[in-house]
């Protein structure tokens, strides 16, 4: 998401028309657990959280998608949820760049474990 102050990542099953997780076939939602527990490793290594929210709300964008939202005690919202909380602040594109690149480094490493 382009918001700097929270790094935050996004994970979209490729798969049609699914809008919960219980629509998953039994080996979807494994393979989603182990991408999103890659993703999660890369995203602590790269942000340093002091906690890592992880949820799959909807209620806006149907398709299921989980959030990836690392937090620290003196973020924006902090300790409320992210949603709503004042203007987004969005990254330079270097900044961006920056991060992406950072958490595919993070996330490869993830993998070669």
């Amino acid at each position: 998401m382009d918001d700097q102050r929270f790094p935050w990542v996004l994970l979209v099953p490729r798969r049609a028309a699914v809008r919960e997780l219980f629509e998953l076939s039994a080996f979807d939602q494994a393979e989603l657990l182990i991408e999103l527990n890659h993703a999660a490793r890369a995203l602590n290594a790269v942000a340093s959280p002091y906690k890592l929210n992880i949820g799959a709300l909807g209620n806006i964008v149907e398709q299921l998608h989980v959030h990836l939202i690392a937090r620290q005690r003196d973020d924006a919202a902090w300790p409320g949820p992210v949603w709503g909380s004042g203007a987004r602040q969005s990254y330079a594109p270097g900044d961006a760049r920056v991060l992406i690149a950072r958490l595919i480094t993070a996330l490869d490493a993830t993998r070669a474990c």
